[in-house]
């Protein structure tokens, strides 16, 4: 193969003063497309509309290949739209500066250079402009010219999937596939007079993982979180107000270092069932549960007061004459949310008849979704799968153990949450003991926030982890943009790499 000396590769706009040498380039590319190739009025109505979408890659000077594209209100074309229609039959009146989709027109490199993988820096350079213009993805119809000499024996959805599983060379569709564009349908009739393609294409899609929703409150979402762990010491308290004090201290001290999140332990408010340490446990924990609505009354006064979102580990509270261990979202906003323990072990059921509840759900919150999960239920990872599929970035839990081996299991099982969730999970417990509460001897902890483990996060997956059974509060920062990659980008890919053809999980109505 001859050589190419290529002393200087420039990325440029494409100019109307190029067109010339364009054309040639066009033609060299296309050689038996002579009715589609571009007019000169055609180039310069899309310089007018989109100078931004129009580029050229220039080595020595000269025009070794280009791409053209416009920006499209994707939702008003059919899915099984034709490129005369997304172009306005080639008068590119479809192109909107407001739109959500950039659409591309055309994509060549010269015979000469081919080789040179200068098709993927075209490719990366539309990539990167859709993410600077918070565009939701890209789009094209893709010809499959190699599907003529198959045609008779296969249909153009059996041709792609032979593509993919490499029975079949397509050197345009593997390409494409190879930049993470994915074959959404089969576009019939896209390209009329492609008898190469017999007028099939490929409708390829890219998602750009960094698209905002663009909204019209004056809002913002955050995407490096800050996470304030409270580590709680178990000690007697004479009344509500002082179990309060305490708390509200912690809140002002995870604020003071501007937290979006504090979060308490399972059972927190516990040391106040002292008083009642002369009845039965499963009494004391009842008269324990006339505290919750006034707990959960100021520490939603806190969240305002001090803004930061807070979640109040959990507490008894009884309903309908059953008794629940839940817990609440105490939001900036003034908002407050539910969520139940929905798996009660067996010392819980049998001490204090404790009954396990029904709803599971996902919260929004501007810091982005998250999901919460009492200590026993993150040992059942469907759980948390579930809460993966619905978009959870952060999921907290709250927990209570009081022996090394109880602490092992959360701890482990929540890690094990944050891999295969690709997700950032939380857990914050209660260290000391209460020699003056049955059932509430001791406790042993350690706070941590757990990571995905890929490169872009520590090698381990600890981000970052307290002293084991010492009263503190631990804080540290999680990036939700680094969990966007990971599921596109990741070394390996948990949540895309299901077997859903092998298994399915569903969520079952709540009872």
């Amino acid at each position: 193969m001859e050589l190419i000396e290529t002393d200087k590769i420039e990325l440029q706009f494409l100019q109307i003063e190029d067109y010339l040498e364009f054309k040639e380039v066009m033609q060299a590319a296309y050689p038996s497309m002579a009715e589609y190739y571009w007019k000169e009025h055609h180039i310069s109505k899309l310089l007018e509309k989109f100078p931004e979408g129009q580029v050229v890659i220039k080595i020595n000077g000269h025009i070794a290949a280009c791409a053209l594209a416009i920006i499209v209100d994707y939702d008003k074309f059919d899915s099984n739209h034709t490129y005369k229609e997304v172009t306005a039959n080639y008068t590119f009146e479809t192109h909107n500066p407001d739109g959500d989709v950039l659409y591309g027109i055309d994509v060549f490199v010269s015979p000469e250079y081919r080789g040179l993988r200068l098709g993927r820096r075209l490719y990366d350079y539309r990539k990167e402009l859709c993410e600077k213009m918070n565009l939701r993805g890209i789009a094209f119809g893709g010809r499959i010219p190699n599907y003529k000499s198959y045609s008779d024996k296969l249909n153009p959805k059996e041709y792609i999937r032979k593509v993919r599983l490499k029975e079949i060379h397509d050197p345009v569709l593997n390409f494409q596939i190879s930049n993470n564009f994915h074959p959404t349908r089969i576009l019939k009739d896209y390209l009329e007079g492609d008898e190469a393609s017999n007028e099939f294409a490929v409708l390829l899609e890219w998602a750009n993982i960094y698209y905002e929703k663009p909204i019209k409150k004056a809002e913002t979402k955050k995407r490096v979180v800050r996470l304030g762990l409270i580590q709680w010491q178990m000690r007697p308290y004479k009344d509500l107000d002082s179990l309060l004090q305490q708390a509200e201290y912690f809140i002002d001290a995870v604020s003071g270092y501007r937290s979006d999140f504090a979060l308490f332990p399972e059972f927190f408010n516990a040391p106040l069932m002292a008083k009642d340490n002369h009845l039965s446990e499963a009494e004391a924990i009842r008269g324990l549960a006339k505290y919750t609505a006034d707990i959960v009354q100021e520490f939603s006064n806190f969240s305002i007061s001090y803004n930061i979102n807070i979640i109040a580990g959990s507490m008894p509270e009884i309903r309908d004459g059953k008794l629940y261990n839940v817990g609440y979202l105490c939001k900036r906003d003034g908002t407050v949310e539910r969520y139940e323990k929905l798996h009660v072990t067996p010392d819980e059921a049998k001490v204090w008849g404790l009954q396990g509840g029904n709803e599971l759900k996902i919260f929004d919150t501007d810091c982005g979704k998250i999901g919460i999960l009492i200590c026993y239920d993150s040992e059942f990872p469907e759980l948390s799968r579930l809460l993966a599929d619905e978009g959870m970035e952060i999921l907290f839990v709250p927990f209570l153990t009081d022996t090394q081996n109880g602490y092992s299991r959360v701890r482990n099982c929540a890690q094990a949450r944050a891999v295969e969730n690709e997700c950032y999970v939380a857990i914050a417990g209660s260290v000391g003991n209460l020699p003056n509460v049955h059932n509430m001897d001791i406790q042993f902890a350690q706070s941590v926030v757990f990571t995905p483990c890929d490169f872009a996060f520590p090698t381990n997956g600890i981000k970052a982890e307290a002293t084991p059974n010492t009263e503190m509060i631990l804080i540290a920062d999680v990036d939700l943009d680094l969990l966007r990659e990971l599921h596109q980008f990741g070394s390996v890919r948990n949540l895309k790499d299901r077997r859903k053809d092998l298994f399915s999980l569903n969520k079952v109505k709540n009872i």
